[in-house]
């Protein structure tokens, strides 16, 4: 069996490695195992690949560089795996997710270098001869559309999850007319470069999807911002195929289409949970800053001390707990963990209920509270526990907002409107864990704060949380809620 036949089975080896890593990350108690499969398969896809190219006697020249290039991305990525926050994870994975856009417009310039630029080359002749010639163009000119516009959106999506520039969408006169455009100009540009390759065309298609790239996001509201993140995931993994395509590397094509159709499930799922459809995200327009009441007088909120909120939780037989993107932010995931903890040691019923677009990528939520070992059972789906907020005491709203905003099912006119929610206010006392009355990612104002069994807990959510967990021992439940237990 010669290096090419040993290297075609290692890279099957690494896509089946690949597949279970996929299948382990579906659940918390396996995304460990799965993260291991994934390192797996890739070691055994790089090892593979440096043997070919060095069997192919690339030269000590390309060695070096290609040793250079491994060595410095995996010094890179250590670097950043230990240094980022939780919080600066959806950002993160933005800015890697540019990467793969960029190397598939790399990828594709070189296709076109090797065989659209040299037709009278090896490559070339052989292509022409196979009739492929074609078909080689299309792959180099979608690859390229398809690259470009995965880099410059996923550099907008960072921007904007990492606050450097406004979450509110770009509201372009005709934007809808603008990117549908875009989109028949490359497909007219992709046939004339099919029947005649010419470099101004590659330049053109280059150019227009960077552009459209950025048009795409920055037309998105924050409110879409988990969408934004799985549906980049799903450009990136096509961007991928493309460039297996052009590389003749089965292992690209395979994770490509692993990773762009599972983002693609992603990209769907989100969409369901927010009743929007795909293409309302990509046309934008949720998200617009309502100011801090919007045009709506809701009248006044009430505000709670510590104090108050722990002789609520003393008195409570059932809470549940709805965390949002600023207990992330707060890093008060330990401190909710171990009031989960003191909770349930007095008896308490305690559960949390998670939005599936809760904080800015999706399972977000689901990772913090496991990284503070809060138990996977009593972490539960909004369609598993919006029936229970009637039959509860207390709910303890800790950074979310807009995921548990009433608009959304009481406003028609809200741009929320029509997206589930979790049905917290339905509950016999609400708690809200708010640095200020300001609204949400979204932009939209919450009408939940100003509910009659509302209240909000203004300050740091780490700190008010830490405080509660302090003063808990010291409250016995009062004599009217001890005699109705």
């Amino acid at each position: 069996m010669n290096l090419a036949s040993i290297t075609q089975a290692a890279y099957l080896v690494a896509a089946l490695l690949f597949i279970l890593a996929l299948a382990r990350l579906s659940r918390h108690e396996t995304a460990k195992t799965g993260n291991g499969f994934g390192i797996a398969g890739m070691v055994v896809a790089l090892a593979a690949t440096i043997a070919l190219a060095v069997d192919r006697e690339i030269s000590a020249l390309g060695v070096v560089l290609m040793v250079v290039a491994l060595v410095l991305g995996a010094a890179v990525g250590l670097q950043r795996a230990r240094a980022v926050q939780m919080t600066g994870m959806p950002e993160l994975i933005a800015l890697l997710h540019s990467f793969v856009g960029m190397a598939a417009v790399l990828v594709g310039w070189n296709g076109y270098q090797q065989v659209e630029a040299d037709l009278g080359g090896a490559e070339a002749q052989s292509l022409a001869a196979a009739g492929l010639g074609g078909i080689h163009s299309a792959e180099v000119f979608i690859g390229v559309f398809i690259g470009a516009v995965t880099f410059t959106g996923s550099i907008v999506a960072f921007l904007k999850l990492s606050a450097r520039i406004k979450s509110s969408p770009l509201m372009l006169p005709g934007k809808n007319f603008l990117n549908l455009g875009a989109l028949v100009l490359f497909v007219a540009l992709t046939v004339w470069f099919v029947a005649a390759p010419q470099l101004w065309l590659l330049i053109a298609v280059t150019a227009l999807a960077l552009v459209l790239g950025w048009h795409l996001v920055a037309s998105i509201g924050g409110g879409d911002m988990p969408v934004v993140v799985s549906m980049l995931n799903s450009y990136s993994g096509w961007a991928a195929a493309a460039s297996g395509f052009l590389l003749e590397n089965n292992l690209l094509i395979v994770t490509g289409a692993l990773v762009g159709s599972s983002g693609a499930y992603l990209s769907y799922i989100m969409c369901k949970a927010m009743n929007r459809s795909f293409l309302s995200v990509i046309a934008g327009g949720f998200g617009i800053e309502a100011g801090p009441a919007g045009d709506v007088d809701y009248g006044e909120h009430r505000e709670v001390t510590v104090d108050g909120v722990a002789e609520l939780l003393a008195d409570a037989s059932s809470v549940i707990i709805t965390p949002g993107y600023g207990m992330a932010v707060a890093q008060a995931q330990h401190g909710v963990a171990e009031l989960t903890r003191r909770l349930r040691e007095r008896g308490v019923e305690v559960r949390f209920g998670i939005h599936p677009v809760a904080g800015r990528l999706p399972g977000h939520m689901n990772v913090l509270l496991a990284e503070a070992r809060v138990p996977y059972d009593i972490v539960l789906e909004m369609d598993e526990i919006n029936d229970d907020f009637t039959e509860t005491d207390v709910v303890l709203v800790i950074g979310a907002n807009d995921t548990v905003n009433p608009a959304a099912a009481e406003d028609p006119g809200s741009p929320i409107a029509g997206m589930p929610v979790l049905t917290v206010w339905d509950a016999k006392n609400v708690v809200v864990f708010k640095r200020s009355m300001s609204s949400g990612y979204a932009g939209v104002q919450n009408p939940l704060f100003f509910r009659e069994n509302s209240a909000m807990l203004f300050g740091d959510a780490k700190e008010r949380v830490d405080e509660l967990v302090g003063q808990l021992p010291s409250r016995t439940p009062s004599v009217g809620a001890a005699a109705g237990s």
